[in-house]
């Protein structure tokens, strides 16, 4: 980005006149990133906001507090202009990514691929070939466009609803349609369905296969030692028998809602006035089910399975490594899950008011966690130690999205606190308005424009209206300045 890197360089080149900088050997950690040995802070609140760590291959600048940002970490770089967009690159990987007014679209690259997304609405992707070879491209405008191209039927194109052909897509080999609903057509595994006038009448064709639907007054299909299903007036009856070429062939009959029944070799159910009562034997699965008001009170009893459901005022399930629990639904969710290599506790308030989500690997004894109360704060701890602590957060305990966090919430993170495990900390309010930042015994610290403290281990510094009063230590030499001015009074020795 050689544009970018001028804007940059003449940024600082015209602010230095205005601001103050200063040097050490100190650490700050903002936006998450860490400065190592002989960094350099230089800041004008809230127009300029610059950190650099050499030792660590890290720089950030930020202009207008979370406005603009570019951040370098050895050969990673970001950019963004929040809200409008967020741009990652990886020069190892060869990929980069960008987030635009999230999350209304999206771009990714990648060695193997480029997709670009729309409200998850558009979506086109080229795929990457050999040298020389033919691209292959798939676009979807859902639901009005589609295309691509099939190895076994080569390329299609649909134009939804005027006309169109699809092939190995939306869990079907083929889809063929004109003037839908007038007319519709698909294909699984040697089947066709025709649909005139969808959905109320179709007529089906395969191999030893036939049926037909008028709905939803009639409708029935068949294949000869496979299956047979037939309704009327859909949904008050139904019928079918699946399975018939399998060691669990199934009947199943429905009168809605007065009777239900399931047989098979490996379970059997019966449901009676629908929802007010219903009983389920899975053999296969050992267990025994009953349920009253579906789906207020019920219990299960099993090897593997069991529950108590009385809500809205109790609930608990447990199956092997799983345990869920509910009290006063939908006021408070405890959740977790158990092996041997991962273990999990989740605990909801009022499905997103607080959440807790705790995860641990038993094995090499990592874990990390992640707790919000909306819309006070969002607390993380990553695998290695590092916690956070920020707020206010009025989206992220409802939605855990990287978009959310890269393009939207610095933009309102009016406080941000990070420590670790060796006691180094960094903390920001209103953007760096006020700092403070930890790393072992150095300390350093600003309140723009009144006071700025920097100790390290060679030197101590203390400014006052950003060097306008400026008092310094090195060794036993003491250095006092006034007006900004780069000499002033000295005693003491090095």
């Amino acid at each position: 980005m050689p544009v970018l890197r001028k804007f940059i360089a003449a940024s600082l080149l015209i602010l230095a006149f205005a601001g103050s900088s200063s040097a050490g050997e100190g650490e700050g950690k903002v936006d998450g990133k860490v400065e190592g040995e002989k960094g350099s802070i230089f800041t004008i609140w809230p127009l300029v906001d610059y950190r650099e760590s050499p030792a660590e291959g890290f720089s950030n600048l930020s202009l207008l507090g979370p406005i603009v940002k570019y951040q370098k970490k050895g050969e990673d770089t970001d950019f963004a202009i929040r809200p409008l967009f967020y741009t990652s690159s990886h020069e190892k990987e060869k990929s980069d990514s960008t987030y635009y007014l999230y999350p209304l679209a999206y771009h990714e690259s990648t060695p193997e691929s480029d997709t670009t997304t729309m409200l998850g609405l558009f979506r086109k992707t080229t795929y990457r070939k050999e040298e020389g070879a033919e691209q292959e491209k798939s676009t979807l405008l859902f639901p009005f466009y589609v295309s691509g191209k099939s190895d076994k039927y080569g390329p299609y194109r649909a134009v939804f609803p005027i006309y169109g052909n699809i092939y190995e897509r939306f869990w079907r080999d083929e889809y063929h349609f004109v003037l839908f609903p007038l007319y519709g057509s698909t294909v699984k595994k040697g089947t066709t369905t025709r649909h005139y006038l969808w959905p109320i009448f179709s007529r089906t064709r395969g191999e030893k296969e036939d049926g037909f639907d008028v709905f939803p007054l009639y409708g029935q299909s068949q294949k000869e030692g496979v299956y047979q299903k037939r309704f009327v007036l859909w949904p008050f009856y139904l019928t079918e028998k699946t399975g018939l070429d399998t060691d669990n062939p199934t009947r199943k009959k429905i009168i809605f809602p007065l009777y239900a029944s399931t047989d098979s070799p490996k379970k059997t159910s019966r449901t009676y006035l629908w929802p007010f009562f219903g009983y389920t034997e899975d053999r296969e699965k050992k267990y025994e089910e009953v349920n009253y008001l579906w789906p207020l009170i019920g219990t299960v009893r099993g090897e593997n399975r069991s529950k108590n459901s009385f809500l809205p005022f109790y609930s608990h399930e447990t199956r092997p490594e799983w345990e869920k629990s509910w009290y006063l639904w939908p006021i408070y969710k405890h959740e977790e899950m158990k092996s041997n290599i991962f273990e999990q506790e989740n605990d909801r308030v009022l499905f997103f008011l607080y959440r807790s989500n705790h995860e641990y690997w038993p094995k090499d004894g990592h874990d990390r966690q992640r707790t919000a109360l909306w819309p006070l704060f969002l607390y993380n701890r990553t695998t290695d130690g590092v916690s956070s602590v920020s707020l206010p957060a009025p989206v992220e305990p409802i939605l855990d999205k990287e978009g959310i966090e890269k393009n939207w919430a610095p933009l309102w993170r009016i406080y941000q606190r990070r420590w670790d495990q060796a006691g180094n900390s960094a903390s920001t309010l209103l953007w760096n308005l006020y700092w403070h930042e930890r790393r072992g015994d150095e300390l350093a610290y600003e309140l723009f424009p009144l006071i700025s403290y920097r100790n390290t281990k060679s030197e101590r510094e203390l400014k006052l209206l950003k060097g306008l009063i400026s008092l310094k230590r090195n060794g036993e030499e003491e250095d006092l300045s006034l007006l900004w001015l780069p000499f002033g009074l000295k005693w003491g020795h090095k």
